[in-house]
């Protein structure tokens, strides 16, 4: 499930309340399903996925294509130059990142969305009859357990729908899936919640995380972290959530 840009907001979790539930523990994937069951697919613009922010996706774009490329360069034997084999667009939604960046930097894109009126966008679609998207899974991360060897599997907006225990056990299939150059890049809203806790949103049954929580389940994932930075350019005046990649590499 591709999300959206997200305005800032307050934190529910309280540190000093621990019999307050952790915020991962109130996601309802049942309910994230139905969420995004009522958002438009588009297929001509791909502006459903993105509600109120149509400009959003150039800089976004843009932002990916750059920190791929310095990514690139930091991974000993991986080709700085031409396409790699094979990527994975997890999260794919109606295909925005496959249409507007991964088709330019892998040969074949598999796609992972759960909702099965976006990967009919995506079966329907001209990348799909070209060949440049491969397989097409209508499974949440939570349930993916990939077959192949992937160079890139690209992780975008989408990790919130699933439990810390989740997300790492996924990140486990992903590290275990990866070529021997292979590499995952996660591309996620980052908490702003001012006592440092991740923060739940009900309108979605998601969960935004805080740097520090992201490192700590690439830690245990089994993960290392190659390099990391925030997404620059969008306006301030919308007062979006903040954006981070995360390149990461399998613990040697």
């Amino acid at each position: 499930m591709a999300s959206e840009p997200v305005a800032s907001g307050p934190g529910e979790a309280n540190p000093e309340n621990p019999a307050m539930a952790a915020p991962d523990s109130k996601i309802d994937h049942a309910a994230s399903i139905r969420y995004w069951n009522s958002v438009a697919a588009n297929s001509n613009t791909m502006l459903g996925m993105l509600g109120s922010y149509p400009w959003y996706t150039r800089i976004d774009l843009r932002g990916s294509k750059s920190f791929l490329s310095k990514v690139r360069r930091l991974v000993p034997g991986c080709t700085t130059e031409g396409k790699l084999k094979l990527g994975a667009d997890c999260g794919a939604g109606v295909g925005r990142v496959t249409e507007g960046f991964l088709k330019d930097v892998c040969e074949t894109v598999d796609a992972v969305e759960p909702v099965e009126k976006f990967t009919q966008v995506i079966h329907d679609s001209a990348l799909k009859r070209s060949g440049v998207v491969g397989d097409i899974y209508t499974v949440g991360l939570e349930g993916w357990y990939p077959e192949k060897k992937y160079d890139l599997i690209w992780t975008q907006f989408c990790v919130g729908h699933l439990t810390d225990v989740q997300l790492v056990e996924y990140f486990v299939r992903c590290r275990e899936s990866l070529t021997d150059t292979g590499m995952v890049v996660v591309k996620e809203n980052q908490s702003t919640d001012p006592n440092g806790n991740d923060m739940y949103d009900d309108e979605d049954s998601s969960v935004t995380r805080t740097d520090e929580k992201f490192k700590e389940i690439f830690k245990q994932a089994g993960l290392i972290v190659v390099t990391s930075e925030l997404q620059l350019g969008f306006p301030k005046n919308f007062k979006l959530l903040p954006v981070r990649f995360y390149a990461l590499r399998p613990k040697s």
